[in-house]
């Protein structure tokens, strides 16, 4: 499924996971496969370094922020 979106006056169409591998070439798939491992590595870090990270509560549709004590804040 494709999802076709505007955003500041550019057309984006959004994949669905199902239809990724139609829809995305391998040299997109592969850039996809490091985006997902730098965003990972990135949280890593920051959780180890004790600092807050920001998240998605799909349930809720709100952005929060967890702290390394576990406190959750959700962003207004």
């Amino acid at each position: 499924m494709v999802e076709k979106i505007s955003f500041n006056d550019k057309n984006i169409n959004v994949v669905s996971f199902d239809s990724r591998d139609q829809m995305i070439s391998s040299q997109e798939s592969e850039m996809d496969r490091r985006a997902i491992c730098a965003v990972k590595a990135a949280v890593e870090k920051a959780v180890v370094c004790k600092k807050p990270v920001a998240k998605y509560d799909v349930k809720a549709k709100k952005a929060y922020i967890q702290y390394a004590d576990g406190k959750i804040k959700y962003v207004d």
